[in-house]
């Protein structure tokens, strides 16, 4: 009698796990899809993630098209079956030190909202030897789109300012809007599931608020992209850089040809009231022939390389800035038409124009002459500041 309780008691159990293992099954595949992404923290691996070993001995001789640096015949073939990716990266106090900046080919930076600026990083080549985690990642605003169409790239970002039935929002600040008019490729995060992108609330040492977490995997995002249409062309096989146009690049000036008169600082503040905390610093590097970025009197570091954020150019724009359109307090730029410059490199300042023709069209950088200006191979960073901005150097 115990043996035949024993086998029915066994039976029933299996019964049981058969049918929660099924159930589990149904609800996974059919349930209706959630848009927010797991709240559990994912563990991974810090720094990124090699796709290849790079030899250092092989011979860096490709150039990047976005930003003028060499690499290997390895990552080219990686990249050219992409197409460029561009992320809205935030700048808090409680988002540093953010990831994956140092790997970005260029980095864009402008007011969002209160004074804090907020990065749009583009990963094109940096991206291809191995994949990266950026973070944290944030919501769009319209005018970092226009930049996102000189590359038809791909842009990924947590929601953003206006539909366009939102009637609480400015229609000139409409950017979930304009990206659905724009035909913008569009990667919101809030139709993206986890491992793709997901909240890591362990990202810090220090606990921060939900909207500092999100983390978003490039090879992932890349991998997505390909399964919407958008490899290096697009569903109807155009090429992302068909009308791109690429700046001119040059080789680092030799240090016996440079300025005996070098720009060793540059510092400014896109506000007054928190200059403490985002007052921007840069450090000309002459044995790199960088620029090392300081913020809040900080080291601006990369939490993934453990790098401080040095690019070879630093590029700032001036454009006509209007605060607070509406109860969002969203902010409007005009970085379509042209305004005055100042570019860094080579421990050199060279005051000129920017001009970009259309919201498609490539930002373009002139000296006082009208001539095009040639940039350094390497990182570019961007800031668009509001005409007026006390710039010391």
């Amino acid at each position: 009698m115990n043996s035949k309780l024993l086998k029915l008691g066994a039976i029933g159990v299996c019964i049981y796990l058969i049918a929660t293992g099924l159930s589990y099954a149904a609800f996974s595949n059919f349930g209706p899809a959630s848009k927010q992404v797991p709240t559990i923290a994912a563990p991974t691996p810090a720094g990124p993630q090699a796709r290849f070993t790079l030899d250092p001995s092989i011979p860096r001789t490709e150039p990047c098209p976005i930003n003028g640096k060499l690499y290997t015949e390895q990552e080219r073939e990686v990249w050219e079956k992409r197409r460029p990716l561009t992320v809205m990266i935030e700048n808090s106090e409680d988002s540093r030190p953010q990831s994956g900046l140092s790997r970005a080919d260029v980095v864009y930076e402008a007011i969002a909202e209160g004074g804090i600026t907020r990065f749009m990083g583009v990963f094109y080549c940096g991206a291809s030897a191995a994949s990266l985690s950026l973070a944290p990642v944030r919501s769009a605003r319209i005018y970092y789109l226009p930049w996102v169409l000189e590359y038809d790239a791909l842009y990924n970002h947590v929601g953003g300012a206006g539909n366009c039935d939102d009637p609480t929002v400015d229609e000139r600040a409409k950017a979930l809007c304009r990206i659905e008019q724009w035909k913008v490729k569009d990667m919101d995060q809030f139709g993206i599931s986890f491992p793709t992108c997901y909240r890591n609330y362990d990202r810090l040492p220090n606990p921060v608020a939900t909207e500092h977490t999100m983390v978003c995997v490039t090879d992932k995002l890349f991998t997505l992209a390909e399964k919407r249409g958008w490899t290096n062309e697009d569903s109807k096989g155009v090429s992302w850089d068909e009308n791109f146009t690429e700046w001119e690049f040059k080789d680092d000036t030799e240090p016996a040809d440079r300025s005996s008169d070098v720009v060793g600082e540059v510092e400014y503040s896109v506000t007054d009231t928190k200059a403490d905390s985002y007052g921007v610093k840069w450090v000309y590097d002459a044995e790199t022939n960088s620029y090392n970025r300081f913020t809040g009197g900080e080291q601006h570091m990369d939490l993934e390389t453990e790098e401080q954020l040095s690019p070879k150019v630093v590029a700032l724009l001036f454009a006509k800035f209007t605060g607070s359109v509406d109860e969002h307090f969203h902010n409007l730029y005009e970085n379509i038409g042209s305004g005055k410059a100042i570019i860094f490199q080579d421990g050199e300042a060279v005051e000129g124009t920017w001009k970009k023709a259309d919201k498609s069209a490539r930002t373009i950088f002139f000296d006082k002459q009208g001539k095009e200006l040639a940039l350094n191979r390497g990182q570019i960073w961007i800031d668009m500041l509001p005409t007026g901005t006390t710039v010391t150097y």
